[in-house]
């Protein structure tokens, strides 16, 4: 397959109104969306004669210019455009499906500041694209031939504004705990990074009766991930010791995402979350052919805890869509990755933090323990993870002094641990994960790599 050029790991993504996040792209990405459309290639299952997409956004300044240059292009070529608002990425997923769209935009960048922007697209089954349907959007939209099939007269697509869409969308949440009753004993602290989930979620807790305390819900268009939210989760500990709370939740810009802190303030790992929600789904036998789909970034510790379930475990690629594929593919229910992106696939068909939040609330409502202990199920093995900025982002294979030192501490590890170098699809980094016996040793041995790879790439 020939490499992408605007797609990166999840979806297009840069700075505001620098190449490739400009208004222009957008609009020829948004014609190039209405082409595929009208040649049925992402719309397999919508066979509706007036084609739609439903845009949604979080609640970046830049926002405004990206989803009305989307939408202008795929009016151009005869298709409407139904705006959604600001909506966590999960409920544009759904909704496509809910409204029978012809596929569904996303315009974030996720846990990035509020100078960048995104671009993430769904088909009309509200899964992720595919690399190859992604490369034809590239090449459509990096090329003129569309702008010889605009439609024209009354041909020409309609945009509306949807009202109620946080509604429908707490609504296709809660009927899935419909026979767990309410949250009314619990206490909960909510950060919602001044993002897509800064209206739906507290609301969606309080109307099931949890007590919620509320951080980072005043988004003005800036402040977007600004210290709150997943990155920056220590405002939200404190609050919970500070409360008394049951736990703390911490989402991303876009709310696919959620970082945990347990009742006395302290950080979960994401690998621990995983295997409390194993164990949880295992429990009411509702983990489809026991076993949980992660990434090669999950720690050693996770396949042990999950053993001990007799849960087996499977790695795909770094992104949440390759875990969504690896599910889909083998028919798997549950997935997600170290950094928070949970995937219920009976529930949902994408990642989803406010859906973790309810998972997390039922499963404490359900145990009546407190997590500070629950937690305990994951032992991680030492891993140090190093990111490193890079000018440029040289095939790894053709690093010989990298290789050699990835060799070498492969070597030393001797088969009690692992090494992992990748680059981030969405930013100019490079990766190093080490795993082994002691915290002193593997530091020492990412740090020889990330030396290595510096010099080569400087």
């Amino acid at each position: 397959m020939k490499k992408r050029v605007l797609f990166g790991t999840d979806g297009i993504r840069g700075v505001a109104n620098r190449y490739p996040m400009t208004a222009e792209v957008c609009l020829s990405l948004g014609r190039a969306t209405a082409h595929l459309i009208n040649q049925n290639t992402l719309n397999k299952n919508n066979n509706h004669s007036r084609k739609s997409v439903v845009i949604g956004k979080d609640t970046r300044l830049s926002g405004y210019c990206f989803e009305q240059a989307i939408a202008a292009g795929i009016c151009s070529m005869g298709v409407d455009v139904i705006f959604l608002g600001p909506m966590p990425t999960a409920a544009i997923a759904s909704l496509t499906c809910t409204l029978k769209a012809s596929a569904g935009i996303m315009v974030s960048a996720s846990h990035n500041s509020f100078e960048d922007n995104g671009i993430k697209i769904f088909g009309s089954d509200g899964y992720k694209l595919p690399d190859a349907v992604e490369l034809k959007l590239e090449q459509y939209t990096l090329s003129d031939e569309l702008k010889s099939k605009l439609a024209d007269g009354a041909k020409i697509g309609k945009a509306k504004r949807l009202k109620n869409t946080i509604d429908l969308y707490e609504d296709s949440l809660t009927k899935h705990f419909s026979n767990e009753g309410d949250l009314k004993d619990l206490k909960i602290v909510m950060d919602c990074a001044n993002g897509a989930a800064y209206k739906i979620a507290p609301q969606l807790f309080s109307n099931l009766n949890a007590n919620v305390i509320c951080i980072g819900n005043e988004p003005n268009g800036i402040n977007i991930n600004d210290n709150c939210g997943a990155l920056f989760p220590l405002n939200m500990a404190k609050m919970v010791k500070e409360k008394k709370a049951d736990f703390g939740v911490a989402f991303d810009g876009d709310a696919d995402r959620a970082i945990f802190v347990d009742n006395e303030g302290e950080l979960i790992d994401g690998d621990a979350i995983i295997a409390l929600f194993s164990a949880r789904l295992k429990s009411l036998n509702s983990l489809r052919n026991n076993t949980v789909v992660t990434t090669v970034m999950s720690n050693l510790g996770l396949e042990k805890a999950l053993a001990e379930l007799g849960v087996a475990l499977e790695r795909a690629q770094v992104g949440d869509r390759y875990v969504s594929e690896q599910m889909r593919e083998h028919h798997y229910n549950f997935g997600g990755e170290q950094s928070g992106h949970l995937i219920f696939a009976d529930y949902s068909t994408t990642g989803d933090g406010i859906l973790s939040a309810m998972f997390m609330a039922y499963l404490l409502k359900s145990e009546k323990k407190a997590l500070s202990e629950m937690k305990k199920i994951f032992i991680p093995s030492p891993q140090t993870l190093v990111n490193i900025s890079v000018p440029k982002k040289m095939p790894l294979a053709e690093l010989v002094k990298t290789t050699e030192a990835i060799k070498l501490v492969e070597k030393n590890l001797n088969g009690n641990g692992r090494v992992f170098v990748r680059y981030s699809g969405t930013e100019n980094k490079a990766r190093i994960l080490v795993e082994g016996p002691d915290k002193k040793t593997i530091d020492r041995h990412a740090k020889k790599i990330a030396n290595a790879l510096l010099e080569e790439i400087a």
